[in-house]
């Protein structure tokens, strides 16, 4: 049996993308997917835009280090977002500034007149907004098929319906088996499991660190007037709710988290009913239809910060998890770190201004 260098669990773009580094390298690596096909949960369910600001001030340099990979390669298409407030949200519009100017993030701020420019029908109360102009909408699907081609042009193996059940340590080598009893080994297993990360972790006898899986709602809706096609990412500066055009449609959140269980996510419709009571606060618009609702699971630990790295309590256990709703905007740098972390590689030119003790499992100790 062929004793893998990495054996990766879940195909998704966590998975897919340090995969992709490690094979690179030219290390064995080994990629394991529960479901039917990779990318099935989180990745596929995406809103799937890269904006600076997201994540908070500690994912910024993250996602900054990945701008300059996705724009070369055809991945972002600049659309510009919008963080909006009414009046009586002067303060956290000044607070806002205040965390994301310093992170080196694009913004400036807005007025009411150059407000109801950039969203035609908005509202009168709505009187303050942050403009981040270099906000894009990101190919996730091609860039997800991107780091699977790579992988697979790098020899590394890839397992659909492999849902791990069992994970057992020997001399220096972990024995993998899956729920259909396939057998597989790996001197290193990596989590990026999402939802299910901790979950793996027990069974490889890790301590848990403690990442939670929420659930995100997001509707497509037909309204009248139809949207325009340059209407930038709108969201509310007080993190209730955001919209943006989609293919001549409009895609809503209400931005809920509501606690789950690792799943297959699906949408609730008090929450696509609180989506739409929330659009028609801010805009003119007439919701005409809800084409289509969805949901997935954004996975964090308790201080929203990804986790990458080697587990300091078990030799041969790495975590690459907890990314949260940022894992596609930052998957380019953060695969870099988490292949440098893993090898023991020097930083190069995308990670050097990277801090990756942020990031580190050690943290939780």
């Amino acid at each position: 049996m062929t004793t893998y260098d990495f054996a990766i669990v879940g195909a998704g773009i966590a998975g897919a993308s340090l995969a992709a580094e490690l094979s690179a390298s030219g290390a064995s690596v080994l990629l394991l997917e529960a479901e039917d096909r990779p990318g099935y949960h989180a990745t596929g369910r995406s809103a799937a835009f890269w904006e600076e600001c997201y994540g908070g001030p500690e994912i910024v340099p993250l996602t900054l280090a990945s701008g300059s990979y996705l724009r070369e390669r055809g991945f972002l298409h600049e659309r510009g977002a919008l963080y909006i407030a009414r009046e009586g949200d002067e303060e956290l519009v000044t607070q806002f500034m205040q965390r994301f100017v310093p992170t080196g993030a694009t913004i400036q701020h807005l007025g009411r007149g150059d407000l109801q420019k950039r969203v035609p029908g908005i509202r009168h109360d709505w009187s303050d907004a942050i403009w981040e102009p270099v906000c894009a909408d990101i190919d996730v699907a091609g860039l997800h098929a991107h780091y699977l081609a790579q992988a697979r042009e790098a020899d590394a193996a890839i397992e659909c319906r492999a849902r791990v059940v069992r994970l057992e340590r020997h001399d220096r080598r972990w024995d993998i088996a899956t729920e259909r009893g396939e057998a597989f080994q790996a001197a290193v297993v990596v989590n990026a499991a999402g939802a299910w990360a901790d979950e793996l972790a027990q069974l490889a006898g890790v301590k848990p660190a403690g990442i939670a899986p929420y659930r995100r709602t997001v509707a497509q809706v037909r309204v009248d007037p139809p949207v325009p096609d340059d209407l930038p990412l709108v969201l509310d500066i007080r993190g209730r709710f955001y919209f943006k055009p989609e293919s001549g449609r409009l895609w809503l959140s209400p931005h809920d988290e509501e606690p789950s269980e690792p799943c297959d996510a699906a949408p609730e419709e008090l929450a696509v009913a609180e989506a739409i009571a929330q659009l028609e606060e801010v805009v003119d618009w007439r919701v005409e239809a809800v084409e289509h609702k969805w949901a997935g699971l954004r996975s964090f630990a308790a201080d929203r910060r990804p986790v990458y790295g080697y587990a300091p309590d078990v030799e041969g256990f790495a975590w690459f998890a907890g990314q949260g709703g940022f894992g596609i905007q930052t998957a380019p740098a953060a695969a870099r770190l988490g292949r440098q972390l893993l090898l023991g590689e020097e930083r190069d030119a995308m990670t050097e201004e990277l801090d990756a003790e942020l990031y580190s499992p050690a943290r939780f100790d």
